[in-house]
């Protein structure tokens, strides 16, 4: 048995997040220690994540405390870790997968359907606002940062009509508690979405402590959307949705991508035998780079740049 530090950052999530391994750890006989911090990520809240690096300013603080030495792991959601890490760190364990469906939360509209025209919706994410949009153009899409509590206050106060959160999340921090109406949407969602992913310093005792972590199907899934996103060169923060569901042998993938106006997309459904999933993500991302995906994300970085 041995020591694990495990880095976090101190929002109510990630600390979800964190304790939940934590448990996991304890359960095994390991002693955890845990070690919080603010990330860039969380501080700067006043810019869209796509003008000031993406996803991957949730984690760099995190990572380099593992390869200062201060830290072993650190606990991310999935959907926020970017498909390549530091040397020295790597992508240890993916742990059993939560629900992977976006969903809408709103004080006022029971559904995505009953939003009144001109609706003002919060999200960060330019995934949703280009699906949100290609189904009701009208909406007014608003960017929406900071942590689940700082959104769910905005809802409560009358800032936005609705909000757009994950559904993972909702569950793990009972938020059916905190708003009127919460139900899911019809979107596909980003890679990793719904599934926790340990980042470890790439060392041997703590690789063979944590590996009793890795959910198999998880794995499966989440190696095939992170290859078709890697394969498009399109981040955490692109306007991507890719979701794999691995049912006995046969695996089926959606895919979307497109322009944060909604106006422009491509889009997929495929299966692949299980037997494929090494290989499943990149011949889906060269099938959609045939259809032009390249320059479809080149004019969407564009049309990012000026929301």
């Amino acid at each position: 048995m041995m020591n694990i530090r495990i880095a976090s950052r101190n929002s109510a999530l990630a600390l979800w997040q964190t304790y939940h391994i934590r448990d996991l750890l304890l359960a095994r006989g390991h002693s955890v220690e845990i070690i919080t911090m603010k990330t860039k990520g969380d501080v700067i809240l006043d810019t869209p994540l796509a003008k000031i690096g993406g996803k991957g300013l949730f984690t760099k603080e995190l990572e380099n405390a593992m390869l200062e030495g201060r830290a072993d792991i650190a606990v991310h959601s999935l959907k926020d870790v970017p498909t390549t890490f530091p040397d020295g760190l790597k992508l240890a364990c993916v742990c059993s997968r939560e629900d992977v469906s976006d969903a809408i939360l709103s004080m006022k509209f029971k559904s995505f359907d009953e939003l009144s025209a001109n609706a003002r919706v919060g999200t960060t994410s330019l995934r949703r606002r280009m699906q949100l949009l290609a189904l009701r153009p009208d909406l007014d899409i608003i960017s929406l940062r900071g942590n689940v509590n700082s959104r769910i206050s905005k809802l409560k106060a009358g800032e936005f009509d609705a909000i757009v959160l994950a559904m993972a999340g909702i569950n793990r921090l009972e938020l059916f508690k905190e708003v009127e109406y919460i139900s899911r949407l019809d979107t596909i969602a980003a890679m990793g979405q719904g599934a926790l992913g340990i980042e470890a310093v790439d060392r041997g005792d703590i690789l063979e402590a944590i590996e009793f972590l890795n959910d198999e199907k998880s794995a499966i899934e989440t190696t095939i959307e992170r290859a078709f996103v890697h394969k498009l060169n399109g981040g955490c923060q692109a306007p991507i949705g890719i979701n794999a569901k691995l049912d006995g042998d046969k695996i089926t993938i959606r895919a979307i991508l497109g322009t944060p106006d909604g106006k422009d997309i491509l889009k997929d459904e495929v299966v692949f035998n299980k037997s494929d999933y090494k290989v499943a993500g990149e011949i889906l991302a060269d099938k959609f780079i045939n259809k032009g995906a390249k320059e479809l994300l080149i004019k969407a970085e564009k049309i990012a740049a000026q929301i």
